[in-house]
């Protein structure tokens, strides 16, 4: 649905964005990580059209941005970081008025903010004037405006900024409700939100894309973890698979490696260690979890564009 390619942009002798491209499927939940400065805001304004690239291009569907950008435009709902709202307003009031904006017919505006408000439970909240409401309420009128036309492509940039335990739940349970609808991008700098919603993840680092990966794959390792009753480095490195061998030392009366092997390679590995008659007591993959993989990409240890989705 959309392909970004060789995406660039500059503001004087500044790369924000530096050649980057990915593709996300229709009905993915992407997060889009990376700490402040990495491009995420920018490759957002990008994508909705309200920036124009200095280099590449990107397609929704045969849409082009650029030449096509009020369409793209008008299958987007697009919750920016800081969403601007009329704090006099009341909350049903702006989204009548953001509905005729997103170009709903008046005849189905009623409809439109009915639904919008019951999605995203604001219904008690509906007659109040927006500057009375809490910043978790806020942002919720802010998503709300985004779903007003149903596109069936929604951008939420940093959606849990500045919400409390209770808030940040509630905007989670709310995203995996859009997901079931939408392709979602949730555009982020805290690495729990993408854990709690995303199927798959894209880490920038400096405003180039370093990471792209199905959450699950990420989450695999790339490595082997072995434990035996002694020495057997000889042993695994003859392996078929084993490209290295990491002595993590020993505890508790067992010798530690790491092994640099698919997963595949544990049946090899445990037959090895038998035929040279090593007692094995632990052999499994490691198991990253999303705070490793971006402490490596931020520390330059990440390969550029691991790619891991299917």
């Amino acid at each position: 649905m959309i392909r970004v390619e060789h995406l660039t942009r500059r503001y004087g002798d500044f790369t924000a964005v530096d050649d980057v491209s990915f593709e996300i499927r229709p009905g993915e939940v992407v997060g889009l990580l990376g700490h402040n400065g990495a491009g995420k805001t920018t490759i957002m304004k990008m994508i909705t059209g309200f920036l124009e690239p200095t280099a590449g291009s990107i397609h929704v569907d045969e849409l082009q941005v650029g030449r096509d950008t009020r369409a793209i435009q008008a299958r987007i709902g697009y919750l920016p970081e800081n969403c601007p709202v009329w704090p006099e307003m009341t909350v049903i009031d702006y989204l009548d008025f953001q509905a005729a904006l997103h170009g709903v017919a008046e005849e189905k505006r009623n409809a439109a903010v009915a639904r919008a408000i019951r999605r995203t439970a604001l219904k008690d909240k509906a007659a109040q004037p927006i500057q009375t409401l809490s910043r978790g309420y806020r942002q919720r009128v802010g998503v709300a405006q985004a779903l007003l036309h149903e596109p069936d492509i929604i951008i939420l940039d940093e959606p849990t900024n500045g919400l409390d335990p209770t808030q940040i739940r509630h905007m989670r349970e709310l995203i995996r409700e859009l997901a079931e609808s939408a392709t979602v991008i949730v555009s982020t700098h805290i690495l729990q939100e993408v854990q709690a919603v995303c199927e798959r993840v894209l880490i920038l680092r400096a405003g180039r894309l370093a990471v792209d990966a199905r959450m699950d794959e990420l989450r695999a390792g790339r490595r082997l973890l072995v434990s035996v009753d002694g020495e057997a480095r000889d042993t695994l490195t003859r392996v078929d698979g084993v490209a290295a061998v990491e002595d993590r030392g020993e505890a508790d009366g067992r010798r530690h490696y790491a092994l640099d092997a698919p997963e595949d390679a544990a049946p090899a590995v445990a037959d090895a260690l038998a035929a040279a008659g090593r007692r094995l007591y632990a052999l499994q993959p490691e198991r990253r979890d999303l705070e490793a993989v971006f402490a490596e990409v931020n520390a330059g240890e990440a390969p550029v564009k691991e790619v891991a989705h299917g």
